[in-house]
């Protein structure tokens, strides 16, 4: 198995959780992190949990500058996750299953599930929500925001060396470097929402078991629990990923609290020692380290409008081919 995730430097210290996790857990997977930074930190470059790291710029898009300019960070981020599976799966043609988690996600046990579940379908997808809120505030929280976000985390996503599964992943990828932008008022949400249209054109398996993805938006339908071996459960079957989905901007805290009334539930643990370990990578030190693709080579911050004049008017876009030589003054 083959597990990958996206990130820029602030995020490092979250892949190095993620990955430190896996290697304790799945100790045969390999994992390869693609940061989409101009260059690669000795930081990342050292890390003893990381099988390999790539550069965004460096897996096989054919004008990368011209792509990346038009993309918001965290847009960015999901916007080169098609080409990345594309470009391992050609990388690494022996093997089988490959699975991109998100960097803020924590492995807490072997995948034996999805392994599974992969010898039998090309493609895996985890939903939002597998169980119907019983609440009008779980409604409004979790499954009206579903329908805005999508039906499918995409922290998750896992596919095989099929033609089915390359099938997808080639759609997927064509429809990101279309329109992968946060517009949720046109339908889309990165490249969250365009999977939405898997299930039907694909053979796409729609996996719930509960212990997988579990999230702040799903905490009222499961519960986690300690088991008798010293690792945890949810809804009695056992914890295999949590994902730590707000933690820096305060919306995971509220979630958690909203959803889980009891402090001393284990979620808290789970949360607290993610964030000690996260602190232990160097989140206070990379947590704040600014986007290398957040300005022109001036040194000239990059305006939102300029982002989005360049990819929505195919005139500007067609003239200007070296965007990131440009200023703000071009774009208006």
């Amino acid at each position: 198995m083959l597990i990958c995730t996206s990130v820029c430097t602030n995020y490092l210290p979250k892949a190095a959780v993620l990955g430190r996790s896996i290697r304790a857990t799945n100790p045969d997977a390999r994992f390869v992190v693609c940061l989409t930074e101009r260059e690669s930190p000795p930081i990342a470059r050292d890390c003893p949990y990381f099988s390999d790291i790539v550069l965004a710029s460096q897996i096989g898009f054919p004008d990368f500058e011209q792509y990346i300019f038009k993309h918001r960070v965290v847009e960015a981020c999901t916007a080169v996750k098609g080409q990345l599976f594309r470009y391992l799966m050609d990388k690494y043609p022996d093997e089988k299953e490959f699975v991109y988690l998100d960097p803020d996600i924590k492995v807490y046990g072997p995948l034996t599930e999805l392994k599974e579940a992969l010898q039998h379908h090309p493609i895996a997808l985890t939903p939002h929500l597998c169980d119907p809120e019983s609440t009008l505030d779980a409604v409004v929280y979790n499954e009206l925001c579903a329908l805005k976000h999508g039906t499918y985390n995409l922290g998750f996503v896992a596919v095989t060396q099929h033609p089915e599964g390359r099938r997808f992943i080639d759609w997927w990828t064509k429809r990101l470097e279309m329109f992968c932008y946060d517009d949720i008022p046109n339908g889309i949400f990165t490249d969250q929402r365009w999977v939405d249209l898997a299930v039907g054109f694909f053979e796409a398996h729609v996996f719930k078991h509960r212990g997988y993805n579990v999230a702040p938006w799903n905490l009222s339908q499961r519960k986690v629990v300690r088991d008798g071996a010293g690792g945890y459960s949810v809804n009695g079957q056992p914890l295999r990923f949590f994902h730590f989905s707000g933690l820096d901007s305060g919306a995971n805290d509220g979630m958690l609290r909203k959803f889980v009334k009891d402090l001393n539930d284990p979620i808290y643990e789970l949360r607290d020692r993610y964030v000690d370990e996260l602190t232990a990578f160097g989140q206070d030190l990379l947590g704040s380290t600014p986007w290398s693709y957040a300005k022109f080579r001036s040194g000239e911050v990059i305006h939102e409008h300029s982002r989005i004049r360049y990819r929505s008017d195919p005139a500007v876009s067609a003239q200007i081919k070296k965007p990131f030589a440009m200023s703000n003054a071009v774009f208006i």
